[in-house]
């Protein structure tokens, strides 16, 4: 049962003081807001102190707590002793769970050795709904005892809202503040509450709780020191406190011997008969409360004669104490503030039993009180709420006949706002027209980024720093102009590509595209036998899906669309083969070449990037040409654009030069790139054994025809459609 304020004040009236502990719900949090621990006079319980002296010591008790806190605001909870209520605990037979409280009914009318009009009773569901055993504890006590003590707090004006029995609430504390200690139901906690008049024992377990009240408490010990010494029952309570500095602390401990053994046998005697209904059941601890635990060297006694670990706690762990709270104080109390502590969980809605012994009757009162305060607040609202709008209406009454002009002015702008708006809505709409246009005009420019890009993925591909770092300052030298660092690199060791040529056009359909004509030489020469081979496997095509033929036709296989690119140029290095297209390098990137770093623009994943090489291996989708470079063969597959043409050495100044006088050299080094001839020790021709002269070869020329599939490419209906958008 939560708490409304999220703040509880939770009171414990014992035999020789008042336990009072203020907790809020701060977050997730129990934090300490204010404490207090109120002597009495005389013990309760003490020779000599009549009914009537009894109930003015706890008024003047409470009185002191009134005048020292504010507690009039939040809720109260307060205990009664088990020595005065019932517990049991029953297992249910098997029933649906809505007929619970039905059969609980029963079970209490059965179980409760009293008349149930004279009892305040509650119960409390121990096991899981979901549970096919139902195990509920039954929890009872006197009208008269609740009404006694309920009496003491109406007296000074604090309406209580909780009424729990102190076992219930130590067991509330132990799970809330020691989980930690219940992970087995084999190996309960006992909580030990050692109070003046009696002690509660409490067996803890995860899902139960069994309690039993011994009728052996500190006033037992204060009462077998007044017997041995012959004084009264204060001087024997004040000789008890102080036994541990006196100097008859031998003849004190004597005497309160018997007490001791009396003590342990019978907390002995209940786990005992615990443990005779639990066959399984060892004790894993013994957890001392109250404030009989301060009687030096009995918690030892108990420990050594029960065999059981015993502890008494100096702090709560899952308590937070706010600001303004002294730590000292706090903790020097903590041993008392067990029952308090649990009270207070059960207040903020955290505990586990929730059982409330509060009379019926209080509790309607309390409710009927709450809601005749809310019909007062209400009430009080609505009339206000109907002056104002009374005079709301009065005030606007007013103002309406006062602005007549404003509002013929409102009207006649509100007018010609509709006269623009409806002006606007038809230029709108012609707008709209123009809208459509203006986007199929700019459609056509939509993907006119893509042959950029695919010369930026090709150039990309070329060697260069990042494909050859070994010869990064060549590059570097290179860019900058620098022609004796280039120098410096022998030529045939230079890696490098000189494109002199590239063309690039698009292709709704790869598979039947066919290369077209390039900046290569032509005589007049008949179109190649490559050429020819590409129209015959693009007529046959034709023919097996019936177009223009009148033949069936078949369906056609998905198109790729994609881009058709032929790349021309030269090389100094080498081995050109193993700059363009080295075989048996895969899985080494550091030897890869030209087409090789092609093949990997998309990493082997043709989704995962623009564009993808495209059949390599197919001769009508990839084409790579090579030779030497020398002017004097008349080829059409050498490129234009390879170097500079410059007269050999001795030819000059005789008018007509003849091409085989001609040689090429480096634009930029002026470096010789085509064949020379082969010089002997005396710088004469070598010749071979026909006489010719031997040559030595210098660069190399390539060709490369290949296809890119375009894996980003729009959906192409119309392939014509297509060709005119990429030509824009």
């Amino acid at each position: 049962m939560a708490s409304v304020s999220d703040a509880v004040w939770a009171v414990d009236i014992g035999n020789s003081s008042l336990k009072a502990l203020y907790l809020t719900l701060v977050g997730d949090s129990v934090e300490v807001g204010a404490f207090d621990t109120i002597q009495h006079s005389k013990v309760l319980s003490g020779k000599g102190v009549s009914p009537s002296e009894r109930e003015e010591l706890i008024a003047l008790s409470l009185r002191k707590l009134v005048e020292r806190h504010d507690i009039a605001v939040d809720d109260v909870i307060i205990s009664v002793s088990s020595q005065n209520s019932f517990a049991r605990f029953v297992t249910l037979p098997p029933v649906e769970v809505k007929k619970i409280p039905e059969i609980v009914g029963f079970e209490a009318a059965q179980q409760i050795p009293f008349d149930m009009n004279e009892v305040q009773w509650d119960w409390q569901l121990m096991t899981p709904e979901d549970s096919p055993e139902k195990r509920v504890g039954l929890f009872a006590i006197k009208n008269e005892i609740i009404n006694a003590e309920l009496e003491h707090f109406n007296r000074e004006d604090l309406p209580v809202a909780y009424v729990q029995m102190a076992p219930m609430a130590l067991y509330n504390y132990l799970l809330h503040d020691r989980p930690s200690l219940l992970k087995s139901e084999d190996r309960p906690v006992v909580v030990l509450n050692i109070g003046a008049e009696i002690t509660d024992l409490v067996v803890c377990t995860g899902s139960a709780v069994w309690q039993r009240c011994i009728l052996v408490g500190g006033n037992a010990f204060t009462q077998a020191i007044s017997d041995a010494f012959k004084i009264n029952f204060e001087k024997a309570e004040k000789l008890k406190r102080t036994a541990a500095v006196s100097k008859y602390a031998r003849q004190i401990f004597q005497a309160m011997r018997p007490v001791f053994t009396e003590l342990a046998g019978e907390v002995q005697k209940s786990l005992g008969f615990y443990t005779s209904a639990n066959a399984n059941a060892q004790f894993s601890r013994i957890v001392a409360m109250g404030g009989g635990t301060r009687l030096r060297g009995l918690l030892k006694y108990l420990q050594q004669t029960l065999q059981v670990p015993i502890e008494r706690p100096e702090m709560f762990k899952q308590l937070r104490l706010g600001p303004g709270v002294s730590a000292a104080k706090f903790h020097d109390s903590v041993s008392q503030f067990g029952v308090v502590y649990g009270l207070g969980v059960q207040g903020l809605g955290l505990a586990r039993i929730e059982t409330n012994l509060l009379p019926k009757s209080v509790v309607r009162s309390m409710a009927w009180a709450m809601k005749i305060r809310l019909f007062m607040v209400a009430a009080c609202f609505l009339l206000l709420v109907s002056l104002m709008a009374l005079g709301r209406q009065v005030l606007d009454k007013v103002n309406y006949d006062q602005q007549g002009d404003l509002r013929r002015q409102i009207a006649s702008t509100i007018s010609q706002a509709r006269d623009v708006q409806s002006t606007i809505d038809e230029t709108k709409d012609g707008l709209a027209s123009h809208e459509e246009r203006v986007t199929e005009m700019f459609a056509r420019f939509r993907y006119r980024d893509a042959i950029a890009q695919v010369h930026e993925a090709v150039l990309a591909a070329l060697p260069g720093p990042a494909n050859n770092p070994a010869q990064e300052a060549l590059y570097a030298a290179f860019a900058a102009g620098d022609v004796d660092a280039v120098k410096q690199v022998p030529r045939k060791e230079r890696k490098q590509l000189f494109v002199t040529s590239m063309a690039v056009s698009f292709a709704a359909d790869l598979t039947t595209a066919m290369f077209g004509q390039t900046g290569m030489a032509d005589d007049g020469m008949d179109i190649s036998d490559e050429e020819i081979a590409m129209q015959m496997q693009m007529m046959e095509y034709e023919m097996q899906y019936g177009l223009d033929y009148g033949t069936e036709r078949e369906e056609a296989p998905p198109t790729v669309p994609g881009f058709l690119v032929t790349i021309e140029g030269y090389s100094p290095y080498m081995d050109i083969g193993s700059l363009l297209d080295p075989s048996g390098v895969e899985n080494r990137p550091e030897r890869w070449g030209f087409v090789t770093r092609l093949q990997d623009l998309d990493g082997g994943d043709p989704n995962d990037a623009r564009f993808s090489l495209y059949q390599k291996g197919v001769i009508t989708h990839f084409q790579l040409d090579k030779g030497f470079v020398d002017p004097s063969i008349t080829d059409v597959r050498v490129p234009y654009g390879i170097g500079v043409p410059e007269e050999k050495e001795g030819m000059a100044n005789f008018g007509y030069v003849q091409q085989e006088d001609m040689v090429l050299v480096d634009p930029m080094t002026q470096e010789v790139i085509s064949p020379v001839d082969k010089l002997d020790d005396r710088g004469k021709p070598q010749t071979n054994r026909r006489g010719d002269v031997v040559k030595v070869k210098n660069d190399s020329w390539f060709i490369l025809k290949f296809k890119l599939a375009w894996n980003e490419a729009p959906v192409i209906e119309d392939p014509m459609a297509g060709m005119m958008m990429m030509n824009y």
